[in-house]
């Protein structure tokens, strides 16, 4: 065999387990993904309820200001905001917040909510028991709908902490949905 035609076939085996082996990686990133949920108890809706439970004596004395805030990114045009822009709470006991959220986009269109928390220190204090962000949502064309979010804040939360920000971040879903409609 000349070199040309052998240095293809080499790089053609190459291409092909670099291709194999992405897909294979793709499908190990489900029970990776389940294995930090289930250590870190992020997206675990059964450790999250066994937390919210385990808050037994909410501080009435203390009161901690969340703000919300929402984005729209790649997801074309949605209407999408927090009922309130704020509201004062008391840790232990358990809110809700309602956002709403319109599809402005032309088309049927399935959509995530993505959060953030800040400061980043309170991640492991603020506990959603409800949320529009746990999977992706349909919405048809012009369709709108109040999405609420339910949550608690555990009284341990550091006193320094007076303020909390969560914000969510709408993107397009539909390429990702699984033919799911929510």
């Amino acid at each position: 065999m000349s070199q040309p035609p052998r240095a293809n076939l080499s790089l053609f085996w190459k291409l092909l387990a670099i291709a194999v082996g992405s897909f294979g990686f793709g499908f190990a990133l489900v029970p990776l993904y389940n294995v930090l949920c289930s250590v870190t108890g992020y997206g675990d809706q059964a450790k999250l309820l066994q937390k919210v439970r385990a808050i037994e004596h909410p501080d009435p004395s203390r009161t901690v200001e969340v703000e919300f805030l929402t984005d729209v990114a790649s997801a074309g045009s949605w209407e999408f905001r927090p009922e309130v822009r704020r509201i004062e709470v008391h840790p232990g006991e358990l809110y809700t917040a309602k956002f709403w959220a319109r599809n402005l986009t032309g088309r049927d269109m399935t959509a995530q909510a993505v959060p953030n928390i800040s400061p980043s220190e309170v991640a492991a204090y603020f506990h959603k028991t409800e949320c529009f962000c746990f999977r992706p949502q349909h919405f048809r064309l012009n369709e709108g709908r109040d999405m609420p979010v339910r949550f608690i804040i555990d009284p341990s939360l550091p006193k320094h902490i007076d303020v909390v920000t969560l914000a969510y971040t709408f993107f397009d879903a539909s390429s990702r949905a699984s033919g799911e409609r929510h």
